[in-house]
């Protein structure tokens, strides 16, 4: 009962206008907790709405991938200021394989592509300057987090290893997993180059350094794409231990990515891009990695693919191609082969969550593989 209200309250709300923006009087967001740069960025942007438009926005802290994404399908927001478990729940994969989740037809609105880099960092008293020399080294898992551990299963496979080639050190979380490495109990950490985490290990006695990996290395990449396929070739120039002067070279991906379901409102949708890009100098110093809404740094061929309304948007101010429309039709299918294949899992009975969660690991892998994707993981 609590789900049809909340969906209804979305769908009946008072729209309030201003020119070709049609918002309603309260917007609702989900977010990373209270103090991190996803959630400042998003109350900057709440700032500009209740400036221009008299629109109020909640936004709404959620501790995990999990949290985050209920708000957005039980409908108590209409957007999600999310990370990349965001691709994780397209493919329903990880923790998306329960049987009360399954793959998500999540759309792209925009998404924040700043001057930092999400990479892997290593004590600089290790000497490691490549993820290849991490054989051998004690490495962190972080239990329950899989976009850390895909993400460090990544880098570990751009030095052409995995995680039988290192110590794996188990932790309980992110942040115990940075008190390790400051504590000199592993060797690396992954983060975004700008966290606070970072700066603490930058004036710890051990020092930082984070991992290069140079576009040209043809190989490293494309291990690493296997593993990873959101990552991008980019420099950073921001970030503990980076300068302009001492740039890192490396990947990253967009953090955080606003994205609604494939049923948001269309014109909610055009309104929420427009006002992003058009008032974007009104917040783009409001936090380090703001700048990152600026429409030359998205991503408009990516790995989720894009809401109509943001397509009809990107379409009106002529940065739309037709290359872009070709890979965003190639995710929709993509999405579409994934949903149908979770409907057929579904209709079979298992008594127990792990043979279900099996059975649609092989089910999964061979649909996308019959309809010519790659499933990524196996």
């Amino acid at each position: 009962m609590r789900l049809i209200i909340s969906l209804t309250l979305l769908s009946t709300v008072v729209f309030a206008q201003a020119g070709e923006v049609q918002l309603p009087k309260t917007l609702a967001w989900s977010a990373y907790n209270l103090g991190t740069t996803g959630y400042n960025q998003a109350v900057a942007i709440g700032k500009v709405l209740k400036d221009e438009y008299d629109v109020t926005l909640r936004v709404i802290p959620g501790k995990n991938d999990i949290s985050r994404l209920l708000l957005l399908v039980k409908g108590r927001v209409q957007f999600s200021a999310n990370g990349m478990a965001t691709y994780f729940a397209q493919e329903g994969v990880f923790q998306f394989e329960h049987r009360n989740w399954g793959p998500l037809r999540l759309r792209l609105v925009i998404s924040s592509n700043g001057e930092s880099n999400q990479a892997l960092a290593v004590a600089a008293d290790t000497g490691i300057t490549h993820p290849s020399e991490l054989k051998g080294r004690r490495v962190p898992y972080v239990r329950g987090a899989p976009a850390l551990n895909v993400a460090i299963e990544a880098f570990l496979a751009c030095g052409d290893l995995g995680w039988e080639d290192v110590e794996r050190v188990d932790f309980p979380g992110y942040n115990s997993m940075w008190n390790g490495i400051v504590n000199g109990h592993v060797d690396a950490a992954f983060a975004n180059t700008v966290s606070g985490p970072a700066r603490k290990l930058e004036a710890s006695p051990r020092g930082i350094k984070w991992l290069e990996i140079a576009p040209d290395d043809e190989d490293c990449m494309r291990r690493l794409l296997k593993v990873a396929p959101y990552f991008t070739p980019h420099v950073a120039t921001r970030g503990a231990g980076i300068t302009v002067d001492a740039p890192n070279v490396g990947v990253t991906y967009p953090y955080p990515l606003l994205i609604g379901l494939d049923t948001t409102d269309e014109t909610l949708v055009y309104s929420m891009i427009q006002v992003i890009h058009k008032h974007y100098d009104a917040f783009k110093n409001a936090d380090p990695g703001a700048i990152g809404w600026a429409m030359d740094r998205q991503l408009l061929s990516y790995v989720v693919p894009y809401h109509t309304g943001a397509v009809r948007y990107l379409r009106e101010i002529g940065v739309w191609s037709e290359e872009n429309e070709l890979n965003n039709q190639r995710l929709l299918e993509r999405q579409r082969v994934l949903g149908d294949a979770w409907l057929r899992h579904k209709q079979n009975q298992y008594s127990e969550d792990e043979a279900f969660q099996l059975a649609w690991r092989s089910s999964r892998v061979a649909a996308l593989e019959a309809a010519g994707f790659d499933p990524i993981w196996r």
